[in-house]
C-alpha cells in the first residue's frame, strides 16, 4: 500500500474534537451529583423552616457565596489538571482566596464582639454535626466529579482528587445552607471549612487509585 492511500484511509471518517466535552461532562457530574445531595438534605435534615424570609436576606446570600467561589475556584483548578501538560500557574492560590477573605471578616467580627459571646459566634448550636452533614451530602457529588473526572486525562491525581473533592464539598456545602440555622461569620469561617475539607483530603488520599487510568 502507498504512502498516501495509507494517509487517505486512516483520515476517513474522523471527526473533529468536541471542545466542550470537558464542560458537558462537568456540568452533568454537577447536576446529578447535586441532584442527590438535594434528596439526601430532604431526607436526612430538611429546608429550614424560614427559607422564604432567608432568600430575600442579604447575609443569606454572603453565606452560599463562601461555597460558591470555592466551587469555581476548585473547577478553574481542575480543568486545568485534567489536561495532561497543562499549567495551573497561579490558578492555585484561587481556593485560597474566599478562606482568606471569610478568615478576615470573622476576625472583624470577633474583634467587635463582647468578650461573652465570642464563643457563642464560632461554635453556633450545631458545630458537632455540621462539618459531617457537608461530608455526608458531598458523597453523591464525589461520585459523579469523580466520574467526570476519569473521562480525562488527569496526570497528577493527589490533586485532580483533593480539587474533586473541594469542588464536591462546596457544591453540597451550598446545598447545605437550605437547611442550616447558623448565620454567623465565625461560624462559617471554621465549621463550613472544616466540612469542605473532609471531601478535599479524601480526594487527596484517594486519587491515585480512583483517578489512575
Amino acid at each position: 500500500m502507498k504512502t498516501d492511500d495509507l494517509v487517505s484511509l486512516l483520515a476517513t471518517g474522523i471527526r473533529p474534537v468536541d471542545r466542550h466535552v470537558m464542560r458537558r461532562a462537568f456540568v452533568r457530574a454537577i447536576a446529578a451529583g447535586g441532584a442527590g445531595a438535594l434528596v439526601l438534605l430532604a431526607l436526612l435534615y430538611g429546608v429550614r423552616p424560614d427559607i422564604r424570609q432567608m432568600l430575600v436576606t442579604p447575609l443569606f446570600w454572603l453565606k452560599v457565596a463562601l461555597p460558591f467561589s470555592l466551587a469555581v475556584a476548585s473547577w478553574l483548578v481542575l480543568r486545568r489538571l485534567v489536561v495532561p501538560g497543562a499549567d495551573v500557574g497561579t490558578r492555585w492560590a484561587m481556593p485560597l482566596a474566599p478562606a482568606l477573605i471569610v478568615w478576615i471578616a470573622a476576625l472583624a467580627v470577633l474583634a467587635n464582639a463582647p468578650e461573652g459571646d465570642q464563643l457563642r459566634l464560632i461554635l453556633g448550636l450545631t458545630w458537632k454535626s455540621c462539618p459531617f452533614n457537608i461530608a455526608l451530602l458531598s458523597l453523591p457529588l464525589c461520585v459523579t466529579v469523580v466520574w467526570a473526572v476519569r473521562q480525562m486525562a488527569p496526570t497528577h491525581l493527589r490533586a485532580a482528587g483533593a480539587m474533586a473533592g473541594l469542588l464536591a464539598g462546596a457544591v453540597a456545602t451550598v446545598v447545605y445552607c437550605l437547611h442550616c440555622p447558623e448565620m454567623e461569620v465565625p461560624f462559617w469561617a471554621i465549621w463550613y471549612l472544616a466540612g469542605m475539607l473532609i471531601p478535599t483530603l479524601a480526594g487527596w488520599l484517594l486519587g491515585p487509585r480512583l483517578l489512575r487510568w
